[in-house]
């Protein structure tokens, strides 16, 4: 006698809806341009009290496609977990991802786990055929760029 069963599952759906068109979307060439658009939709108020890590989506041609709020942590650190990062770059369509976190402290030097995270990204975002551009720690008054600095 064969029981037929159901399984209960949770429906996936994969959308992706931009409210502008495609001409509109700014361009990022530099780590400068990255910063400008990042300090420009920053909680400034938060900016020196708590940590935040968030990510530019851009397409191929480098046009942004988003920005997207990783994580919000505290005053010595927050979680930038890589399936949230590589779920949301695989659900925009993403081709390349500006990384981007800032330190309470303004102070701009990477720390060890930041190397170690940008590096582990990067492997991940590898095997996915994505690139990542660039890791900028920023603060109100500059950033540090993983980029320009040689560490991408």
């Amino acid at each position: 006698m064969v029981h037929n069963t159901l399984f209960k599952v949770a429906e996936v759906e994969i959308s992706y809806k931009p409210n502008y068109k495609a001409s509109e979307r700014p361009k990022i060439s530099s780590s400068k341009e990255a910063y400008e658009l990042l300090i420009a939709h920053w909680s400034l108020g938060r900016i020196e009290f708590l940590e935040e890590f968030k990510i530019i989506l851009l397409n191929r041609r480098n046009r942004v496609l988003g920005m997207v709020d990783i994580s919000i942590g505290g005053v010595s650190g927050t979680l930038a977990d890589p399936k949230v990062i590589f779920a949301v770059a695989l659900k925009s369509g993403t081709s390349g991802i500006v990384l981007c976190h800032n330190h309470p402290t303004s102070e701009l030097d990477p720390s060890r786990e930041d190397i170690t995270l940008t590096e582990k990204l990067k492997q991940g975002a590898k095997l996915l055929d994505l690139l990542i551009l660039d890791h900028l720690i920023i603060s109100k008054e500059g950033y540090y760029s993983f980029a320009d600095e040689g560490l991408i």
